[in-house]
């Protein structure tokens, strides 16, 4: 399905930048409300236990494309994919509403897109 590959992707431009900010590079205005050009370590914490997630999220909505075998019911495929949807649909609006024009201008978009592709696919997938 087209529009898992769309949203995994596009998600995986997210956890790339994810992880480039848990390894300390300058690119927290990007994230996180862009308060931080590098992230505090604590941060860098959180934000690598993100990527791992968000590397979940990715392989979840492969499967729930038809790209990758399922390793998972498709029941339990499709309510983890919901929960990433609705996940980045909050992220649309936190991004949104972020101080930081970087994080406003470029991640709201790519989140928007991203959660859309979640949301097809979810909702087109067969279970």
């Amino acid at each position: 399905m087209l529009t898992s590959k769309i949203g995994a992707l596009l998600f995986a431009l997210i956890a790339l930048l994810t992880l480039l900010v848990t390894f300390g590079l300058p690119l927290g205005e990007f994230t996180l409300g862009g308060q931080y050009a590098v992230l505090p370590i604590k941060m860098r914490v959180m934000t690598g236990i993100s990527f791992v997630i968000q590397l979940f999220a990715i392989l979840i909505v492969l499967q729930a494309g038809g790209v990758m075998k399922m390793w998972f019911p498709i029941k339990i495929v499709k309510g983890i994919g919901i929960f990433f949807s609705v996940y980045l649909t909050i992220n649309v609006v936190m991004n949104f509403m972020s101080d930081s024009p970087k994080e406003r201008y470029l991640m709201t978009p790519l989140a928007l897109v991203a959660a859309i592709c979640f949301w097809l696919t979810m909702i087109n997938m067969e279970a």
